[in-house]
């Protein structure tokens, strides 16, 4: 079973960058898809990006802005965000993709205008 914890949200004006960081545990995290999900004010959670191994997946909202990227031997995945927008409001979760039933508290990111 894979154990994950988010970090790094916070608030942020629109064009600025922020850069959200999870920490897994568990023997299969380094061999499991990781994904990064939110969910915005008034809207379902939803996909943003994942990895597994080198392979990278996003989506369309986010592609050119953000970046997950994954370093095996600290087991985090992180995922920088540039060119926020205030649209990028909410919070941000990190699951294996794709997701279990237990997400954790995720991380707050907040972009003003």
């Amino acid at each position: 079973q894979v154990h994950l914890v988010e970090s790094g949200g916070g608030l942020v004006q629109a064009g600025g960058s922020l850069r959200l960081s999870c920490a897994g545990s568990g023997r299969t995290f380094s061999s499991q898809a990781i994904g990064w999900f939110r969910q915005t004010p008034g809207k379902e959670r939803e996909f943003v990006a994942s990895i597994k191994w080198i392979t990278t997946s996003y989506a369309e909202f986010v592609k050119g802005r953000f970046t997950i990227s994954r370093d095996s031997a600290k087991n985090v995945v992180d995922l920088q965000m540039n060119s926020l927008e205030p649209e990028d409001t909410g919070v941000y979760y990190c699951n294996t993709d794709p997701p279990g039933n237990y997400w954790g508290q995720g991380t707050q990111v907040t972009v003003s205008s």
